[in-house]
């Protein structure tokens, strides 16, 4: 039966089971290999490598150009701005290469100079250095010494004639450039000169100081004289309360009371007034006497309001009652008059403050400006003055570098040789390398070589390649090395009959495991007649039928080995029997069933082959075949048939037809794919039921693990091995 559920094996094992089967094609792959990068190791020159160091200033930023820096650092003005991978690209230039291959004239074997590209000279900055470190390798230690050396002496001359180079023109730019800067330098001196005169400044920051102090000094005495003032307004006040005068007038008369002439009049006029009061208690008003003293009263009031406006300087009308004050009225109009004066000087006073006050505060509001522009015109001053006394500073570095035969860069360390770690990376690199390459080819060509053999190589592909259920898998067993302790059955069976003659060993019980097997795939038809086959001869068929029968008559079945191979009968070898009556006898009708069968043992009885006819297949495609195996199934539980095999013969096949099913012998490492296809292809055209496969003689190393229980031991089975084995 074909099996159509086989779960598939990982590929990894697959392609292990091959080197395993393949190991000694790729042992002798991997040992040439190794043979040959051992002969190219022994053949391979020794190389040195020589090692030199330069060391670079600290700093490589600086530029000779380059202004605005700190005065007074005279660091070398031959400084590269390149950092330490450019300097190694050009210690591994060409032309640094032809100078030493001139000067140490090198030459390859045939004499010719060697080219540029033919010196090793390698330069790697040695990490969080100023460090450049130089190699050099060759088969000579005093060669690669030299190398590097002169390399290093060659870079550090070059270095030196470039700084040179750039001194030179660094000092013609800086030339130039003096001139513009000086320029520049004296316009900024002369607005910053021109600002300072324009706003009347000759220290901002003591001046702001003092503007500070001053606003605050006019803002107290400014706040004093108001408080004066307004305590002169309010004694004003209270005078003019006191004279019941308007402001206006009582500043007026107590400004006349201060004039004599006003005063003499106001005497007179009073006299007058008086001697009028007089008169006219003694006379009436046209009396002589009265009319001239109003006459004259009138003449004093005229030329004192003459006087008058010609004291205030304004013509207006005054009361004379006014004028004519009390002595207590004139002291009040006395003490109001100095009050005025006082309120006039206070008011004159705080208005100078507070005018005073606001010329302050406007400078102190425009200081900020003026600060700020006279910051920007200091710090473009700063900068020009610097800018100019650098360029100076570079100029006297550029004159000195000139004169100096001084570079950036110095041998910290000469060469010194030593073995080359190159060449020994190299030979390692060749040993791993072709140990590499041997295990690859070896790999490839065990693979290669299972390829191209046509051999069925383990019981799994043979399962996979004819397509059948693997029914039973006996492992290869030497019987040279078996013993027979405990025989039970004659001692003339052959020890290759293993479960009849040394029962209790993992063939044995592979052979109970087949037999379990037939059992479960009968369960829904009764098999009882049974062919075994094989493709080709060799395979085990024989031995496969004669165990598998004594396995099935241990269990206590009746059992009929039947050796149908009447072509190449074998069976009666295995059981040491007689040859002389058997089959073919019966199948002529020269002798009766019951007279040719033999007992071997208990259940089991042997039927040889007889007398070896001229045509086989016709016997047993007959009728009479038919009915012998049909009357066998009546006395017997299981017939098991020895076939002939199954390429170039039609025996199996016709007597396939007859039975109810096929057992294919298989044996690994001896069938091809062509003969175990053949032979299948032969039992699907006579239609018949393959119950499935028996893998014999397996090499358990060769299968899959889960092939087998506790299977660690030699794959060489002897008798008294302890494994078991189950199907897959």
């Amino acid at each position: 039966m074909e099996n159509q559920n086989y779960p598939e094996e990982i590929d990894i094992q697959k392609y292990l089971l091959v080197l395993k089967r393949r190991w000694m094609v790729a042992a002798g792959v991997f040992a040439g290999c190794a043979g040959l990068a051992g002969f190219a190791l022994l053949t391979l020159d020794s190389t040195f490598e020589a090692s030199g160091k330069l060391l670079f200033q600290d700093d490589r930023t600086s530029e000779l150009t380059k202004v605005g820096e700190k005065i007074g650092h005279l660091e070398s003005i031959r400084q590269e701005s390149n950092p330490l991978d450019t300097q190694a690209l050009l210690l591994q230039s060409k032309l640094v290469a032809r100078k030493v291959i001139k000067e140490l004239d090198l030459k390859d074997e045939t004499g010719r100079p060697l080219n540029p590209g033919e010196l090793s000279i390698k330069a790697k900055p040695v990490v969080g250095t100023d460090v450049l470190n130089v190699t050099s390798v060759s088969e000579n230690p005093e060669v690669a010494k030299k190398v590097v050396n002169k390399a290093m002496e060659e870079y550090i001359e070059n270095n030196i004639k470039n700084s040179r180079l750039k001194a030179t023109a660094a000092g013609g730019f800086v030339e130039k450039q003096l001139p513009r800067v000086k320029t520049e330098l004296e316009k900024a001196a002369e607005a910053l000169r021109e600002f300072k005169f324009r706003n009347n400044i000759i220290e901002l920051k003591k001046e702001t100081d003092a503007v500070v102090e001053t606003l605050a000094t006019i803002d107290k005495e400014l706040t004093r004289t108001q408080s004066q003032l307004a305590d002169v307004r309010a004694q004003q006040s209270e005078i003019r309360r006191q004279m019941n005068l308007p402001e206006d007038i009582a500043v007026d008369i107590t400004s006349l009371s201060q004039i004599s002439s006003v005063q003499k009049l106001l005497n007179q006029l009073q006299e007058v007034q008086t001697e009028l009061i007089g008169q006219r208690s003694l006379y009436t008003g046209e009396h002589p006497a009265i009319v001239q003293l109003k006459e004259k009263e009138a003449g004093l009031k005229n030329l004192l309001d003459r006087t008058v406006a010609q004291s205030l300087g304004y013509s207006k009308q005054i009361p004379l009652g006014k004028l004519q004050m009390g002595t207590i009225k004139q002291e009040l109009a006395e003490e109001f008059v100095s009050l005025q004066s006082q309120r006039l000087g206070l008011e004159r006073k705080v208005q100078a403050l507070s005018q005073l006050k606001g010329d302050y505060k406007s400078r102190t509001d425009n200081l900020p400006n003026l600060e700020k522009r006279q910051g920007q015109l200091e710090r473009r001053l700063l900068v020009a003055q610097k800018s100019y006394e650098n360029l100076l500073n570079r100029l006297q570095e550029i004159k000195v570098a000139e004169s100096q035969a001084v570079g950036n860069a110095s041998i910290l360390e000469t060469a010194r040789a030593y073995p080359s770690p190159g060449g020994t990376k190299k030979k390692l690199a060749i040993g791993v390398g072709a140990s590499f390459a041997g295990l690859l080819l070896g790999v490839a060509a065990a693979f290669f070589v299972d390829i191209i053999d046509r051999r069925v190589k383990s019981a799994k592909e043979a399962e996979s390649l004819l397509g059948y259920t693997l029914l039973g898998l006996i492992p290869k067993f030497d019987s040279s090395s078996m013993s027979v302790p405990e025989p039970t059955i004659s001692k003339q069976v052959s020890q290759r009959v293993i479960v009849a003659t040394t029962p209790r060993t993992v063939i044995h019980e592979a052979y109970q495991m087949l037999q379990a097997n037939l059992k479960f795939i009968s369960l829904d038809k009764k098999v009882r007649s049974i062919v075994v086959t094989s493709s080709i001869s060799g395979e085990g068929k024989t031995e496969v039928a004669a165990n598998l029968a004594v396995v099935m008559a241990q269990v206590g079945r009746r059992v009929l080995l039947v050796d149908a191979d009447m072509r190449k009968p074998s069976q009666h070898h295995l059981w040491g029997l007689i040859n002389s009556v058997g089959l073919s006898n019966v199948m002529v009708g020269e002798n009766d069933f019951d007279n040719v069968v033999q007992r071997v043992t208990d259940n089991l009885s042997v039927l040889t082959a007889g007398v070896m006819p001229p045509n086989p297949l016709s016997l047993i495609d007959s009728e009479k075949m038919t009915s012998f195996i049909d009357m066998l199934s009546h006395k017997y539980d299981y017939i098991v048939f020895d076939t002939p095999t199954l390429v170039g013969t039609a025996d199996s096949a016709v007597l396939s037809q007859m039975v109810d099913g096929v057992l294919l012998v298989v044996r690994p490492g001896l069938v091809n794919s062509n003969s175990a296809t053949a032979g299948k292809s032969l039992l699907a055209r006579s239609e018949a039921n393959v119950l499935g496969i028996v893998a014999n003689g397996v090499n358990i190393k060769y299968e899959p693990r889960n092939y087998f229980y506790n299977s660690e031991s030699s794959p060489e089975v002897g008798a008294n091995k302890s494994e078991k084995v189950i199907s897959s």
